[in-house]
């Protein structure tokens, strides 16, 4: 599932009904405080201020029509009204109307910009984070991913998971940065496990693949480029008949392990490099590996749920809040997550949030 990293709010038709319906309402407002109070107190001078409401949420016609209704109110009201001012009222209700009219194209046309590029980043959403089978065989997965850049939609965490002759292949990452800028870097890495994890025994060489495609990106841009944009990411696999899964993981957050009511943090022995600072730092990988029986709950996750914060700057107790779920589903644990951590931090995430929830089904 993926959702912006702000909770959306319940509709209320009648609440929206009556934001939409205010220009009028206030324009009735203001006329019958105009047509009843003294004409000293001048209540109709306020209204050129519903036409400019109206070009808030209105598109052009419905506000130059409210405009107009303004104007013939305040000509009414002059007729009763001789020593009302109406024609300079008039002027400003005709001055404000075509302002509003101007404003509410403007807004139509960045609110179409917008949607268009909602779209590509949805566009570009399917083809990093394609939508994963729940069920590979006798292995549950469920996916969550949530971007800090609300109209982006998408950020620089990535997942893939891959049914492969060697076993199911799981990826997670996190590339540096956030939102439309980060999606291309992300892209190459995971289009790079696409192929290698069906084509490499090993997971070395399969790092070592997305190493060097990463590396490739990063190299059409100039020279702070790629460290920039280098990215941590986690590789496991787990054997179609169970038993013990590999990890390799490249400066990523250690997932945890949830056995009979037990959390472990699957620690690494000897970190792996993270991708695109292989040429840097030496491509010394290595593959840790656990025991993973069946109804056990691995959880995989990115940096931006370990570091998302409260009021008081706290960070988020994963891993105690892991330690206090009841045996559940994938799907049911990460909903669980996703509303726990946008209620802790109000729903004001500073980073993207990626994550993945496995069990091995009991035989």
């Amino acid at each position: 599932m993926i959702e912006s990293g702000r909770p959306r709010p319940r509709r209320r038709y009648g609440r929206g009904t009556l934001v939409r319906l205010s220009p009028i309402m206030l324009t009735i407002v203001i006329a019958s405080l105009a047509y009843a109070t003294p004409p000293e107190m001048a209540f109709s001078r306020l209204l050129p201020a519903a036409p400019a409401l109206a070009a808030a949420m209105w598109p052009v016609l419905p506000t130059v029509l409210l405009g107009t209704v303004c104007l013939c109110l305040m000509i009414g009201l002059g007729m009763v009204f001789p020593d009302l001012g109406t024609w300079w009222t008039a002027a400003g209700i005709v001055a404000v109307t075509v302002a509003a009219a101007y404003g509410s194209h403007l807004r139509l046309q960045r609110e179409r910009t917008l949607f268009q590029v909602r779209l590509v980043a949805e566009a570009a959403q399917q083809v990093v984070l394609s939508p994963l089978p729940r069920r590979f065989r006798n292995i549950e997965i469920e996916s969550l991913y949530l971007a800090a850049a609300a109209e982006a939609r998408i950020g620089g965490d990535f997942y893939e998971v891959v049914d492969t002759p060697y076993g199911v292949r799981l990826l997670i990452g996190d590339v540096r940065g956030k939102g439309l800028p980060a999606v291309g870097a992300a892209a190459a890495i995971v289009n790079a496990f696409r192929e290698a994890a069906y084509g490499e025994a090993d997971m070395v060489d399969v790092a070592r693949r997305m190493d060097a495609s990463s590396t490739r990106y990063n190299s059409a841009f100039p020279p702070e480029g790629p460290m920039e944009r280098f990215a941590t990411a986690l590789l496991v696999e787990i054997p179609h008949e169970g038993g013990r899964i590999g990890i390799l993981n490249c400066g990523h957050p250690p997932p945890l392990l949830l056995h009979s009511s037990r959390l472990r943090v699957l620690e690494s022995a000897v970190p792996s490099p993270l991708l695109s600072l292989a040429e840097l730092i030496g491509d010394h990988y290595n593959v840790d590996t656990f025991d993973f029986a069946p109804g056990d709950l691995l959880l995989l996750y990115t940096d931006g749920i370990a570091e998302a914060r409260a009021r008081d700057g706290e960070f988020f107790p994963l891993a105690a809040w892991m330690r206090g779920q009841p045996p559940a589903a994938p799907r049911e644990l990460l909903t669980a997550l996703h509303r726990d951590l946008l209620r802790y931090s109000r729903g004001r995430l500073d980073d993207d949030v990626a994550a993945l929830a496995v069990r091995l089904r009991l035989p």
